[in-house]
């Protein structure tokens, strides 16, 4: 029985995948996901010390960034492996790194060394802090951007103190910029024949995602607080209490409003000059909540979100990752992928959130063991079974 086949949108593409731990992988696993040929070249065992980073190589968390890739071990820290590595540039399109920015420059393969040995070459920098400036060889972390880049003070409950996202925003989103600005690139690469150097870091993509709240201090000179499961200036809009659980409530203009009050028999209330406009039900939120809390809090989850569908007000469960899977619109999404892993079984992987109507993206293949496709790869560079017999003697590969 074959599996499916893998996605041709970007199957002309190779992309030397030297990245780890989680963002450099989430750029490279869209590529990956989208057919194009994504060689992960990692340090032979015992070259890096830091390489317990990524976790357990069966462990759910690198079984579901390195799909679709093939596995090659080079130490690039040897003068052989870095002239293997070259030899791949001189025929790939893309290469993708995450070290602190002073370190590609240390082993020979910034974006100048690169270009004089492919001027088409793309390579995307993800660092922590940008690959310039003050803090520019400083080590960056998910939580470290998510605390610079301002996401914690707008987070948690009021006087709450600095709260953290539960999920790596600032490392997934920077994977996504780094993904786009190479599919920018390459766009561009059409016209002009000649590749370029992109980046984006850690603390650049925090920032950007912040987004309406940066903007907000940026424009109008107010500095955001904590506002917890509340909408920042739109109201009712956050958690509401049910007799059994919660949900979220999201009205934004005055007509959602005027059709929550008929949901919930309280017409007079659209017309209250408190609650009237958008501006005083912000400004009177307390006593909009203290009035709405009993009600929700007097039904069931279920009952009130299909009343509040039935009147066309925005509202929705709030789930636990087990029911997030169970969602029958989830499931219709597909988004669960499944995956078949030679000592892990049938597993599921999250798919890509993104569909092409022709060229869908596809998961064919599980995380390979380490080095599993050195021979072909190297032969594919041109190496012959007596200099790839070499390279493995010296511990290059």
């Amino acid at each position: 029985m074959t599996g499916p086949a893998a996605s041709s949108a970007l199957s002309h593409m190779r992309v030397l995948d030297l990245t780890r731990v989680r963002a450099g992988p989430t750029c490279c696993r869209i590529l990956a996901d989208f057919g194009a040929d994504v060689i992960k070249i990692e340090a032979p065992d015992g070259v890096d010390p830091n390489e317990s980073m990524s976790g357990a190589r069966l462990g759910y968390d690198m079984q579901n960034l390195h799909r679709n890739k093939r596995s090659i071990t080079l130490n690039l820290k040897k003068p052989a492996g870095l002239q293997v590595f070259m030899k791949m540039v001189a025929t790939a399109d893309v290469v993708v790194e995450n070290y602190r920015p002073d370190v590609k420059e240390r082993l020979g393969i910034d974006y100048e060394a690169l270009k004089s040995v492919n001027p088409r070459i793309i390579l995307a920098s993800i660092s922590g802090f940008g690959q310039s400036g003050p803090y520019r060889t400083r080590a960056g972390f998910d939580q470290i951007a998510q605390g610079m880049g301002g996401l914690m003070w707008v987070t948690g409950l009021p006087e709450q103190g600095p709260v953290r996202a539960g999920v790596a925003v600032a490392d997934s989103t920077a994977g996504v910029y780094a993904a786009t600005g190479i599919l920018v690139a390459l766009a561009e690469r059409e016209k002009s024949g000649t590749g370029q150097w992109v980046h984006t870091s850690l603390l650049e993509a925090q920032i950007a995602l912040c987004d309406f709240q940066a903007a907000r201090y940026l424009i109008d000179g107010v500095v955001p607080g904590q506002a917890g499961n509340d909408h920042p200036y739109s109201t009712p809009m956050g958690v509401m209490q049910t007799a059994d659980g919660f949900i979220n409530l999201g009205v934004g203009g005055d007509g959602q409003f005027r059709a929550l009050c008929r949901t919930l028999n309280l017409e007079g209330l659209a017309d209250h000059p408190d609650y009237a406009t958008g501006e005083m039900r912000f400004r009177n939120r307390p006593a909009l909540t203290a009035l709405l809390a009993p009600i929700f809090a007097a039904e069931k989850s279920a009952t009130l979100l299909k009343k509040l569908e039935a009147n066309s007000v925005p509202a929705g469960p709030i789930y636990k990752m087990d029911e997030v899977f169970a969602d029958p619109q989830v499931e219709h999404l597909g988004i669960a992928q499944p995956l078949t892993h030679p000592e892990r079984g049938e597993i599921r992987v999250v798919g890509q959130p993104i569909t092409l109507s022709r060229t869908p993206a596809t998961i064919v293949s599980p995380l390979p063991d380490k080095g599993a496709h050195c021979v072909m790869v190297l032969q594919e560079a041109g190496l012959s079974a007596d200099e790839i017999a070499a390279l493995r003697a010296e511990g290059v590969i």
